[in-house]
């Protein structure tokens, strides 16, 4: 692809969801959410393989779809109450159909489908964009939007949590198991949106340097599947030996920093009343542990059988830059002291 196209995107991308963060318009949003899609769709197919270009229907399709239904809610709140403005909608009706259709942009649970095959036809990279990026701008309105009755976003939350990690289980492909992790982060954040939305932000914010780190290591180990990740000892041995560490973070596992928003997620919710629910999506974690340390037992404990013995693989420098992987991979591990800054300037 030209740079200058490229860069042509990538632009349109910031403006998208730049533009949805700014307006208190349905329209405006709305908008911003079409260019937004409309800007990652020829990323999505620049690899000119079946796959990708099957990936990029099913997306376009689906986000289409939420879109249409987004509109349709939006009319229908201006119908009802006479505005456009976002802060306005009073009527459960359109509430509960723009609620659904950002859950679909999100790919929340039971909404989630199309995320496994989607990530499964793209690269890497552009499944980093997917997973992270994207889900700025529906989340941004998802936060400026009251439910009319918080059991929505809790149902959304649990099933996400729920069915984010019972998919994981059986995948071997990387970019399967990556987007049923998503759905399940997704959902810790919806379960505290209407409750504490500087939680749902925090946690977002400690997600996306995780998620970017465990996308950059997979790159550079050019690994898709979990048998491939048996020989990255041999291409980086220190980024073998630190990405499990990476991976537990993603799990949410102590004392590294994903630890933080899970453990105030679930303070909160028990302050709420919702000890039942904090104890369902603490349980429903464990089902992501067990696929993360399936993928720390295929990176750190296997080795790669050779035909000769002794013979590793050549080790041929990476022409990748390393300094961001680096800062990432500090910042997924070791942020867990900071909780009582991040939560100072949560309170802000």
């Amino acid at each position: 692809m030209s740079p200058y196209v490229l860069t042509l995107l990538l632009f349109s991308l910031g403006l998208g969801t730049t533009m949805t963060f700014a307006s208190s318009h349905w329209l405006l949003a709305w908008i911003g959410l079409e260019l937004n899609t409309l800007a990652i769709i020829p990323l999505m197919a620049q690899n000119h393989h079946p796959r990708a270009v099957e990936a990029t229907t099913k997306y376009f399709l689906i986000q289409a779809s939420a879109a249409a239904v987004l509109l349709f809610a939006a009319t229908t709140n201006a119908w009802l109450t006479g505005q456009w403005n976002i802060q306005a909608v009073a009527h459960p009706l359109p509430i509960a159909m723009a609620t659904l259709a950002l859950a679909l942009k999100l790919g929340l649970a039971p909404l989630h489908s199309w995320m496994p095959e989607v990530f499964q036809g793209l690269d890497l990279t552009t499944g980093l964009i997917l997973a992270t990026w994207q889900k700025l701008a529906p989340l941004a309105l998802l936060i400026q939007i009251q439910p009319p009755t918080p059991y929505l976003l809790i149902f959304l939350g649990v099933a996400s949590t729920l069915i984010g990690g019972w998919g994981g289980l059986n995948q071997t492909q990387l970019r399967k198991m990556l987007a049923y992790s998503s759905t399940a982060h997704l959902g810790w954040m919806i379960l505290v949106l209407q409750f504490n939305p500087s939680l749902t932000l925090l946690a977002m914010s400690v997600y996306i340097p995780t998620t970017t780190a465990t996308f950059l290591t997979l790159k550079l180990a050019k690994a898709t599947n979990i048998n491939m990740l048996a020989i990255s000892w041999a291409k980086a041995p220190a980024l073998a030996a630190l990405t499990p560490l990476v991976l537990l973070s993603l799990a949410g596992l102590p004392p590294l920093t994903g630890f933080m928003p899970k453990w105030l997620i679930l303070q909160e919710l028990s302050k709420q009343g919702l000890a039942l629910t904090a104890t369902l999506t603490a349980l429903t974690a464990l089902l992501s542990l067990y696929y993360y340390l399936r993928l720390t037992y295929a990176m750190a404990l296997t080795m790669s059988p050779n035909n000769i013995t002794g013979t590793p693989p050549w080790r041929l420098w990476s022409r990748q830059p390393a300094l961001p992987l680096a800062c990432l991979t500090v910042t997924t591990v070791s942020l867990l002291p900071l909780t009582p800054a991040a939560l100072a300037l949560v309170a802000l």
